[in-house]
């Protein structure tokens, strides 16, 4: 049931489908984390984490020391994280970057956006291409340059465009399937082993709108090699 896209002895990556949560939380369901460790037989180490709602990559430590030097790049900046987001209204903007100061509710899961520093708030910057616009809908390229709680979602809201299906931030409605059009796409960073530089990407659903925004008929890979 795991769409790993690589492994080896240090790590392997995983492409999460929407609605399973990448650790174990209260509700008791499966998880991502879970499913890991009964496929390798061991414990793992989850060395980042995607909301439940959003799909895409996740990349899980299988040493304690793998873990450590993974971790030791993300503080470095050296792994760069990319999404896919669609979302209901155009930016302000086709690019661009986008900074404010994020404050988290611990009791109902959310952050708050200020456009100026606030006691208690923490930083947070992306930047954000327009690749495509259908009728109702756009499609974006997030790259990250902070790492925050819901940060694109918070971050996108604010400029007036929730991601579809994300009512927690102010969609019109909630998808199905209670999902989110966020995707976590590409994963660059170091194998801890050998210091290659790794870069992975991984489709997003397969769902109506996923495909209808960006590859079109030629579907994800020739538009990755477009240089989407």
């Amino acid at each position: 049931m795991l769409e790993i896209l690589q492994e080896n002895a240090a790590f392997l990556v995983i492409n999460k489908p929407p609605g399973l949560a990448t650790q174990p939380d209260k509700t008791g369901d499966d998880s991502l984390l879970k499913l890991a460790e009964e496929y390798c037989g061991h414990a793992l180490h989850v060395v980042h984490r995607i909301d439940r709602p959003v799909s895409g990559l996740v990349l899980i430590a299988k040493t304690a020391e793998a873990m450590t030097l993974i971790s030791a790049q993300f503080q470095a900046k050296r792994v760069q994280k990319d999404y896919l987001a669609i979302v209901q209204n155009l930016p302000p903007q086709p690019s661009g970057t986008l900074v404010h100061f994020l404050k988290k509710n611990q009791v109902k899961n959310t952050s708050t956006v200020f456009d100026e520093e606030q006691p208690g708030t923490e930083r947070a910057e992306l930047r954000y291409q327009l690749l495509d616009s259908g009728k109702n809908y756009h499609l974006l390229h997030i790259q990250m340059v902070t790492g925050k709680h819901h940060q694109i979602r918070a971050q996108l809201a604010a400029i007036g465009c929730p991601i579809k299906g994300d009512v927690k931030y102010g969609a019109r409605r909630s998808n199905q399937d209670r999902s989110i059009h966020l995707h976590s796409w590409r994963l660059t960073f170091d194998n801890p082993a050998t210091g290659e530089r790794i870069l992975l990407e991984a489709e997003p659903p397969q769902e109506v709108l996923w495909q209808a925004l960006g590859p079109g008929k030629e579907g994800w890979s020739m538009f990755k090699k477009a240089g989407g």
